[in-house]
């Protein structure tokens, strides 16, 4: 059974190979997948270099920049095709998501279906952010909660793993949140579809190249979303 990694990048070339090295420090055994939307700063000719040292590294190349979503559900029809892999981990490509979790991801998926990386369960937090968008995560977090009822403290975390098994139960076409928004309707349906759903705790660090990729969109979609979300009837497969 195989254990990959999906980690959807745009200009994320500064951070693409130490993240890489870092994976593979921490468990070799890991399949990784880049999911790169055609950068600007050809992140996706720097992966096809790392490829040639690393075996278990793959890469996904998209036409356009589309967003998380359409990249995602793009990766997660590939990983689905391969009866091989068992356990997807989503993970940013900027170090905000510290590869050492990876191992307890594992470690919790042997007894649950879904594991979500959350800043805000007990031993969770942030670092580097902030105080407006510690309290703009925070309530926000809790107002989505609030209004779907999602069992997480974390809905809008984009550091998850899941099984195969259970991604499979859901209709992937039903996904058309974009941004954080996309975040809460996957942990959504997965919740909805049966998975057996915990949290483990993560420090959340801050972007260690570049700025943030929040906008104001971004933040309107999340308000409305758990809306959204509460109201839409969705397919589940049997």
């Amino acid at each position: 059974m195989k254990n990959l990694i999906i980690i959807p990048t745009y200009n994320e070339r500064k951070n693409i190979a130490p993240l890489i090295r870092e994976i593979f420090a921490i468990t070799p055994d890991m399949y990784v997948m880049v999911v790169d939307d055609n950068s600007p700063d050809k992140t996706y000719e720097l992966v096809q270099e790392l490829m040639i040292s690393w075996t278990r590294l793959s890469l996904l190349l998209r036409e356009k920049k589309e967003g998380l979503r359409k990249a995602y559900v793009h990766a997660f029809e590939k990983a689905l095709n391969d009866v091989e892999v068992g356990n997807i981990i989503m993970m940013d490509a900027d170090f905000s998501h510290d590869p050492k979790y990876i191992p307890k991801f594992l470690e919790v998926l042997n007894n649950f279906d879904a594991v979500v990386g959350s800043r805000y369960a007990p031993a969770g937090g942030t670092e580097g952010w902030a105080l407006w968008r510690r309290l703009l995560s925070r309530y926000g977090n809790k107002y989505a909660r609030s209004v779907i009822g999602l069992p997480v403290h974390d809905c809008t975390g984009g550091f998850n793993a899941m099984r195969t098994s259970i991604l499979r139960n859901i209709n992937l076409d039903d996904l058309d949140m974009s941004g954080y928004a996309f975040l809460i309707e996957l942990k959504y349906l997965l919740w909805k579809s049966g998975a057996r759903l915990t949290e483990i705790p993560i420090i959340f660090k801050n972007r260690r190249e570049e700025k943030s990729k929040m906008s104001s969109h971004i933040i309107r979609e999340g308000l409305l979303a758990p809306w959204y979300i509460r109201k839409k009837n969705y397919n589940f497969h049997d």
